[in-house]
């Protein structure tokens, strides 16, 4: 990667985020309508039986949970997924679903533009950096931008897992004001917990915050 270029860059990224895309795509039809429903339950986003939701943004975070989180005991959508995912060892596809199934959910803060492409960002959870490929953050995230989001590594730059939320100082207090009452240990096992997430997705739903993020084709 060091001695590749930016056009290099984001073709490799282009290419990547395309298999990223097919994958979570096939994934979905390994969460059930009852998982779906729970995590909607948990973010607020049911009425009775009924999923209700102000946008498509906002069922993508229960999405999200179902395939990334599960209660101990029980398994993850993606990783029943990949017990049925035809992927060539070794092969792309194969390193694309290897780095989903290890991907990392945080509060990341855009520190500066990448050299060559992306930008690098700090994770606010683990104190570590980034380096983050991703088109459209490069041109709309501003050095300073708090962004609770799910990362995979496939190379060694990072990518995106499909969600974004914004966040902020006051919205953080709340998380972690309803976290620490529950849940115990360092900033990592925090930032591991289900319940981090759901916690910061919830809060996103109740302000609308997701009216305020605008995704791009990749493509």
């Amino acid at each position: 990667m060091a001695e590749m270029g930016r056009t290099e860059i984001l073709t490799r990224y282009r290419h990547l985020r395309a298999i990223s895309t097919h994958h979570h795509n096939e994934a979905l039809r390994f969460v059930p309508d009852s998982a779906l429903m729970e995590q909607a339950r948990r973010l607020g986003l049911t009425v009775g039986k009924m999923l209700v939701a102000e946008s498509l943004d906002e069922v993508t975070l229960a999405y999200d949970l179902a395939l990334y989180t599960a209660p101990p005991g029980r398994s993850r959508g993606m990783d029943r997924y990949v017990r049925h995912a035809a992927a060539a060892p070794g092969s792309d596809e194969d390193v694309m679903l290897q780095a989903l199934l290890r991907a990392r959910f945080s509060v990341w803060r855009v520190e500066r533009r990448h050299e060559t492409a992306g930008l690098v960002m700090l994770d606010l959870m683990r104190q570590d950096e980034v380096w983050l490929v991703d088109e459209h953050l490069q041109e709309t995230a501003h050095p300073g931008t708090s962004l609770a989001m799910r990362l995979s590594t496939p190379e060694a730059f990072a990518m995106t897992c499909g969600i974004v939320v914004p966040v902020d100082a006051e919205m953080m207090e709340e998380v972690f004001d309803t976290m620490l009452e529950r849940v115990h240990g360092d900033a990592d096992a925090i930032a591991n917990d289900r319940r981090f997430a759901t916690a910061i997705y919830r809060i996103a739903v109740m302000d609308a915050l997701m009216s305020l993020v605008r995704f791009a084709d990749p493509d």
